[in-house]
């Protein structure tokens, strides 16, 4: 009995406001549901994540007509993506004709499967990482030498930057002097287009629900600066995941990272 009730009182996570106070799964979802955007952040090999993701999907889709979108798909395989969706496309050839990232299978198919099976859209909004790579080597200027047709693939040029925003500003701190100042541009390149591909496959009374990695969207940076910049009536809200070793209270360094904030036991066991 002891060993029952011990494991009914260990929750995997719990769910927290912007200010640290716990709330329930339901009001997380009226809120969301009453949206524009909603982005979800993520870390890529947390399975509570993933979970979270595909029910918070779901449960939005009982009461809003939903888009979908991600950042673990690139924007050149936006015809392999909808292909698949349409049933033109096996799931074996999905995987040969796109880059999918190896725990596709376990963490993000099952998305891309509810879209398919409820006729969903589901936009592929990242940069292709090989011109994220150039920004990382040369700067934004090594985006003016691509092809026109890639063009289409990212952000319009030139993609605005601003160097000051904390995060992109912590990412220099944390390659303590093993970077180089083109690194957070790299990172801007990937928000910039997102964004991008977000409002354009946005639909006015739909809410459009995007995954991404928690950086990408923390402190309401990131692609969030990118969605108010160009769209500054559209009502965005965003979830995040943390991890810590005691979830029963936030800690302070994790208050205001999210309206909302998936709180993870740090013993949880990763995907990959």
């Amino acid at each position: 009995m002891f060993l029952i009730a011990s494991a009914q009182n260990k929750p995997a996570y719990i769910l927290y406001n912007a200010k640290g106070k716990k709330i329930s799964y339901e009001k997380m979802i009226r809120e969301l549901a009453k949206k524009d955007i909603a982005l979800i952040g993520e870390f890529h090999n947390n399975p509570i994540s993933h979970w979270m993701e595909l029910e918070i999907t779901k449960d939005c889709k009982q009461t809003r007509n939903l888009v979908l979108g991600a950042e673990m798909f690139e924007q050149d395989n936006q015809p392999a993506l909808d292909m698949y969706l349409q049933g033109k496309l096996s799931a074996k050839g999905f995987d040969s004709s796109a880059r999918l990232w190896k725990n596709y299978p376990t963490d993000y198919a099952p998305l891309v499967n509810f879209a398919k099976e409820n006729n969903i859209a589901f936009a592929a909004t990242n940069i292709p990482r090989k011109y994220a790579a150039m920004v990382s080597k040369s700067g934004f200027e090594a985006l003016d030498t691509i092809p026109d047709v890639a063009k289409k693939w990212i952000a319009p040029l030139p993609i605005s930057y601003d160097a000051e925003l904390p995060g992109y500003k912590n990412m220099m701190t944390m390659m303590a002097g093993h970077g180089t100042v083109n690194m957070p541009k790299a990172q801007a390149s990937k928000d910039a287009t997102m964004a991008y591909f977000i409002l354009k496959y946005f639909v006015p009374g739909s809410l459009f629900i995007h995954y991404n990695g928690n950086y990408h969207s923390e402190n309401h940076e990131g692609i969030v600066w990118y969605l108010k910049n160009s769209r500054p009536e559209l009502v965005i809200a965003t979830v995040t995941t943390v991890s810590q070793k005691d979830i029963r209270k936030l800690l302070a360094e994790n208050k205001q990272k999210a309206d909302f904030i998936i709180c993870v036991d740090e013993d949880m066991t990763n995907t990959y």
